[in-house]
């Protein structure tokens, strides 16, 4: 099947769920946040302020405090599934992913210890210090998980303190509990989830390859192997083991992939012009290697201001990034500025405008949105 880049955005914005699905799709769009998270397999997490509302700009109805609840009923973790970086995932498939994608993150943690002056046997005994200062169901800040391992002698200074929390959860023992107050806590994977999931390794391979690109496609293998950090020939295997479950389409003579149920539902009738204010670590960009169906080379700079990793949060129509935003919480309100990247047109600008209610309803307070 051959897509306009029109159709094939349209489609990748109800993949994200950021879009409404077409109307004869078979089953309903995921309605609290283990159904998201599951939607999707994982979701950027490095930072919780923007992973908070990338749940809910998918969910209408969600409140911060919502959030904090589906948390605590264990809806979502957070941990290193791939890549070395923090996504949410769903609890009973934490170790299957760990075991599928963290590996190889893993095994790359031999060079930074050389680095950090560590040897193999102090991160494995820092491994058995935490874990024995978390048994019994305890949470522990990440202030007393460096405590815990300065107090049985294992070194924690510089960067050398996160390295070992990366590397316990890394190794499928410890993962993020949710905050104590404002702190970032951890816990025990075993403990969080001790009924884990643990397909084969072809099933995996087909469960990861079927999330992403059902949250994702259209989109191509390249990209499926940067999110998930597979090997090329993994990711061949994943989409081959996925099987009808996704289909091939074209998009200007590139192969992508997308969830079959969408495309078979999908009409023109189906798009219209949305604006949607989004965080800067979401899945709309992040979760992709080629940005250029939603992004112009030309304000990539904006969204990551010297290329330092920091996305800014974006405001999109149909689609496509038109602008940044950012707030300053007041008392009584929060002041969100947008900064457009081409003049908008006085209705663009109520829309976008309107795309922060839900903004407001999440937080729970009212926002005042100014132009520069």
């Amino acid at each position: 099947m051959e897509l306009s880049r029109a159709d094939a955005l349209a489609l990748r914005m109800m993949s994200l769920l950021l879009a409404d699905r077409p109307a004869d799709y078979p089953s309903p769009a995921p309605d609290d946040v283990a159904g998201v998270v599951t939607w999707f397999g994982a979701m950027q997490a490095q930072d919780i302020g923007s992973a908070a509302w990338s749940f809910g700009a998918r969910l209408p109805k969600l409140t911060t405090t919502d959030l904090d609840e589906a948390f605590e009923r264990r809806e979502a973790i957070r941990t290193w599934p791939m890549r070395g970086t923090v996504h949410y995932v769903p609890p009973r498939d934490a170790h299957w992913m760990l075991d599928l994608m963290g590996v190889r993150a893993l095994a790359g943690a031999a060079k930074r210890r050389e680095f950090l002056g560590l040897t193999q046997e102090i991160a494995d005994r820092s491994v058995d210090v935490l874990g024995a200062a978390m048994a019994g169901g305890k949470r522990l800040t990440r202030a007393e998980c460096i405590t815990a391992l300065n107090d049985a002698g294992v070194p924690v200074t510089g960067q050398l303190g996160y390295h070992l929390l990366w590397y316990a959860s890394q190794r499928g023992v410890t993962c993020f509990a949710p905050n104590i107050g404002k702190e970032q806590a951890f816990m025990l994977l075993d403990e969080w989830v001790p009924d884990p999931h643990r397909p084969e390794r072809d099933e995996a391979l087909a469960t990861i390859a079927t999330r992403y690109f059902r949250s994702h496609g259209p989109t191509t293998r390249q990209d499926f192997v940067g999110w998930t950090g597979l090997t090329a020939t993994d990711g061949k295997r994943a989409i081959a083991a996925a099987g009808d479950a996704l289909a091939t389409v074209r998009v200007d003579g590139t192969e992508m992939f997308a969830d079959r149920a969408l495309l078979e539902s999908f009409t023109v009738r189906d798009t219209r012009v949305q604006v949607r204010a989004l965080p800067g670590f979401d899945e709309y960009l992040l979760g992709f290697k080629d940005r250029s169906m939603m992004l112009d080379d030309e304000h990539k700079q904006k969204i990551i201001p010297g290329g330092n990793g920091i996305f800014q949060p974006t405001v999109v129509r149909a689609g496509r990034v038109v602008g940044t935003w950012r707030r300053a919480v007041k008392r009584a309100h929060v002041d969100i500025t947008v900064t457009p990247f081409a003049t908008l047109t006085a209705k663009d600008r109520r829309a976008a405008e309107a795309a922060f209610e839900p903004y407001a309803r999440f937080i729970g307070m009212p926002v005042k949105v100014s132009w520069p």
